[in-house]
This record gives structure tokens, C-alpha cells and sequence, in this order.
């Protein structure tokens, strides 16, 4: 079941991923819609839950709440699972945030298919560079992008992101070798793009 609400935007809840996640997050990562455009490898359970257990990131599943109709069409999507405050919710992806402990905080995040271009990556990308800010002492956040992954890239251009890098080349992916774009979001470039009631938050 997903865990405890971190954080919750106007459609999304941010909710810690525990291990009866795991084969949601393994099926949803073995879609190639999702694992293209990320370049992950694929893992069963066993390897995703101590690749969870292991990288020491800060990981949070993308829920709608019990609210939300889902139209049945994904079965990367699941519904009727309870999170431990005992709403109802629905699984339709995750963001992380990586690397926080030595250097600056860097975001991933993927979601279902069927929900894309609905505006929840936008909200849920922002519910975590709210998280990074308040939780980390950092300048600045940071996230990368493959070279064709346009709607990752405008994601993050839409929230502020700066492109600061390419690294060439840099890994295989669905048949060539692939170039990763490098962004980067200061702080003071979030809190100068919010709204002023806002602006204390991060």
C-alpha cells in the first residue's frame, strides 16, 4: 500500500513508496513507453527492491486520490490501494530525489502512459523541487533529459530549469547511442517564479 502523504498539490499526493509498491514500480518501469525514454535497464522485483533499498534516494509514488475516475485503460495504473491514513488511491507514478546528502539534490521522474499530457508531471515535478528546497540545504536542483525526450525537456523548461550541459553520446538507448541533457533550477529562480503568497515555501 503506499505510504504516509508527504505532500499534496491541487490534484497529486506525494506518498512514500513502500515494498508492496515494488510490483507496481517494476511493472510500470518495464514498460517500454517509460523505460525508453528513461534509459533504465530492465530489473525484476528482487533487483528493483534492493536497487530501492540501496540507492538511498528519497522516493515518493505519485498518487491521485479517491476522487479521481480512472477509465480503466492502463494496467500500469492501479486503483483500490489504501494508503495507512486509509483514503483510497491510485498509483500513476513516482518522482525521486537523488544524490541530496553530497552534492545537489537531482529529480527523476516518470508516469503511466495514459496519464500523460494531463498536467500531473508538471504538478508532481513541482511538489518535489518544493520538497528538495525545504528538506535540503541547497543552492539549486538539478534533472536530465535524453536529447529526444521533448516532453521531459519542455517539463522542465515550463518550471524554470536551465540547460547547463550535454554529455554526449552517453548511453545506449533503444538501438543508439544517446546524448543527456543537463538542467539546473536555483533556488532563488524557484522562489522568484512563485506566486508571493508562496515564495517562504522554498
Amino acid at each position: 500500500m503506499p505510504g504516509a502523504c508527504i505532500t499534496n498539490g491541487e490534484r497529486v499526493t506525494l506518498r512514500t513508496v513502500e515494498e508492496e509498491d515494488v510490483p507496481f514500480v517494476q511493472r510500470a518501469l518495464a514498460n517500454r513507453e517509460i523505460r525508453h525514454p528513461m534509459g533504465n535497464p530492465v530489473m525484476n522485483r528482487r533487483q528493483l527492491a534492493d536497487h530501492l533499498e540501496e540507492d538511498g534516494a528519497d522516493r515518493f509514488l505519485v498518487c491521485l486520490e479517491d476522487e479521481w475516475e480512472r477509465d480503466g485503460t492502463d494496467a500500469n495504473a492501479e486503483t483500490a490501494a489504501t494508503g495507512d491514513d486509509g483514503r483510497d488511491v491510485t498509483r500513476i507514478g513516482q518522482v525521486n530525489v537523488t544524490d541530496a546528502d553530497y552534492k545537489r539534490p537531482e529529480l527523476g521522474y516518470w508516469l503511466v502512459p495514459t496519464v500523460h499530457g494531463e498536467g500531473y508531471g508538471t504538478e508532481s515535478v513541482s511538489l518535489a523541487i518544493d520538497y528538495a528546497f525545504r528538506t535540503y540545504d541547497a543552492p539549486a536542483v538539478g534533472a536530465e533529459a535524453y536529447d529526444f525526450n521533448d516532453a521531459s525537456r519542455g517539463l522542465l523548461e515550463s518550471l524554470g530549469f536551465t540547460e547547463e550541459g550535454r554529455r554526449r553520446k552517453y548511453m545506449f538507448v533503444d538501438g543508439a547511442h544517446r546524448d543527456m541533457v543537463q538542467y539546473g533550477l536555483l533556488r532563488e529562480e524557484w522562489r522568484e517564479g512563485k506566486p508571493e503568497s508562496e515564495r517562504g515555501r522554498a
